[in-house]
């Protein structure tokens, strides 16, 4: 359901811009935002867009991040973008990106929270 893309090597002050795009049988999307995991540190929030269905979108941000990275979505809102610039060897670790979908059918509705494949992103010069 969800396809993450742009990890690579970049050195300390660089630019990367990750994708993620959102496939299959959707209603709409509550949430989607990136997460990202170091070897023995548990999955930290990076940046989330919660979809404004009557107002608008609110972004959120963690500290570390908040000035340097950006996330934006396309115009369909089935692909998201985290623009991360200047770079620090810190920002080092596999980005998954996260989306709370909404699914319906002619009986039903329900949300279900899916994650991506993770991308490894190396800050080092």
């Amino acid at each position: 359901q969800l396809q993450a893309s742009g990890g690579g090597l970049v050195q300390p002050g660089g630019s990367l811009r990750l994708s993620c795009a959102v496939s299959g049988s959707i209603f709409s999307i509550n949430a989607i935002g990136w997460f990202r995991q170091t070897p023995g540190q548990q999955r930290e929030l990076v940046a989330v867009i919660s979809i404004g269905v009557t107002s608008g979108d609110s972004t959120v941000y963690a500290d570390s991040v908040k000035g340097r990275f950006t996330i934006s979505t396309d115009n369909a809102r089935n692909t998201v973008y985290l623009q991360m610039n200047s770079l620090k060897p810190e920002d080092t670790a596999v980005y998954y990106c996260n989306a709370d979908v909404v699914h319906v059918t002619t009986t039903a509705k329900w949300d279900r929270v899916y994650w991506g494949q993770g991308t490894l992103v190396t800050v080092s010069s």
